[in-house]
């Protein structure tokens, strides 16, 4: 990105944020991940199936290819334009993403897709994504995870309803990002990104996508900012467990099935956030999130680069305690009684920093550079935005009821790990 230079990509991982966490005790359940049409998506705080989930999209024209690897952004005021404008600079940029696959693996799902193609594959859902590049004669798009998550395949559909195959750049399903590459041949149009970090609340915002699937293409809504520095748990692998605390904004506009990966505009026409999940619940209105640029636009660098995002690791598999009755805290673990936090190790990895630095199975991890861990998003949330591949960093851990510490030299993983 234009004004993501390495040194700032660094600092940007390793800034804590400031963020509110969001209180969706009486939401559980209702938070569904950005949705594709029929396709499973991130679970929130409780399983959430993926056939209810929703987004939104918009995008910004541009003819030219950009020059360099990195994504192009742009600062511009984001009150400047009109609606109209905004989304007349964007539509064309707007496509849907088809997700394929095989006839055999479709399942329930995959029934409500298409009808199959030659080759034995149906569609298992749609979603939104935005042209955001062209280089070297390819044009890149950004989409959510989970509307690609599963795919054999992926193919996109242009504004004049042409569809072109596209390869799957990389993923990462922690910021629920997915980059995909298509021939730019016919691709006219690509979108500017703007700073999520100028954004305001009670600024406009403009969401342009695909709701329900493809008969309604290219939907314009509008709302305003309603929130930023939102934190939502998020348990991506529907295991009951919070794997990590999206950062996110807030916004009113309106978010529908199918919209999944299309970005949120200003109304200049620039895209600040990648609709990604909502709060989908009979006394809710108007309260859908939106991953901002100043997250998307590094991840979406790391996947064009080398397909995946490398994030530090300790080297074990964990579990919250949260998860065990208390009797297996005392009883199994050992935990002395004033310890009511923190995660457990179920497995070491053999030859990992974390075996040389004596951790063991069922270690109960406390703290790490001081920081409490409260559960597993603690931990990856602390690994992931505050420290670096390389970095040592100290761990408090309860063994048979002893505090001990120790010091880890974090080593990398792809995309998921601890």
């Amino acid at each position: 990105m234009g004004y993501y230079d390495d040194h700032a990509r660094k600092e940007s991982h390793k800034q804590k944020r400031n963020r509110r966490n969001v209180g969706i005790a009486g939401f559980v359940g209702a938070i569904i991940g950005a949705g594709v049409m029929t396709v499973s998506a991130p679970f929130i705080y409780d399983s959430v199936s993926g056939e209810n989930t929703e987004t939104v999209d918009g995008t910004a024209d541009l003819s030219n290819d950009s020059s360099g690897s990195n994504v192009s952004t742009e600062e511009v005021s984001a009150d400047s334009g009109t609606v109209t404008a905004a989304a007349d600079k964007v539509s064309g940029a707007v496509v849907g993403v088809f997700n394929q696959v095989q006839a055999q693996n479709a399942g329930v799902q995959g029934s409500q897709g298409s009808e199959g193609q030659e080759d034995g594959s149906v569609e298992q859902g749609t979603g939104s994504g935005v042209i955001y590049k062209k280089e070297n004669g390819s044009a890149f798009i950004v989409t959510n995870n989970h509307v690609v998550e599963g795919a054999n395949s992926v193919e996109i559909s242009l504004a004049d309803d042409t569809r072109l195959e596209a390869e799957i750049v990389g993923t990462d399903p922690y910021t629920d990002l997915a980059v995909l590459k298509v021939d730019g041949e016919k691709i006219n149009t690509v979108a500017d990104f703007g700073s999520s970090e100028d954004v305001q609340v009670g600024d406009q915002a403009i969401a342009i996508g695909n709701p329900l699937g493809t008969d309604l293409t290219r939907t314009v809504t509008e709302g305003i900012i309603s929130a930023k520095d939102r934190s939502i748990p998020v348990d991506y692998n529907g295991d009951g467990q919070n794997d990590w605390e999206a950062d996110v904004m807030q916004t009113d506009a309106a978010i529908n099935p199918g919209n999944s990966g299309g970005p949120l505009v200003n109304s200049a026409g620039q895209v600040i956030g990648i609709n990604s999940m909502k709060i989908a619940q009979s006394s809710v209105e108007g309260i859908g999130f939106s991953i901002p640029t100043s997250v998307a636009v590094p991840i979406i660098e790391d996947l064009e680069e080398d397909g995946e995002v490398e994030r530090p690791q300790l080297g074990v598999a964990i579990q919250s305690i949260s998860e065990l009755s208390s009797y297996n805290w005392t009883e199994e673990l050992g935990l002395p009684e004033d310890v009511d936090h923190g995660v457990y190790v179920t497995q070491v990895q053999p030859n990992s920093d974390a075996q040389e630095a004596g951790l063991e199975q069922n270690d109960v991890i406390t703290q790490i550079d001081g920081e409490e861990v409260q559960g597993g998003s603690d931990l990856r949330e602390y690994l992931y935005n505050s420290a670096e591949i390389g970095d040592t960093v100290t761990i408090t851990y309860y063994r048979d009821g002893e505090k001990q510490t120790t010091e880890i030299e974090l080593t990398q993983t792809a995309s998921t790990g601890e």
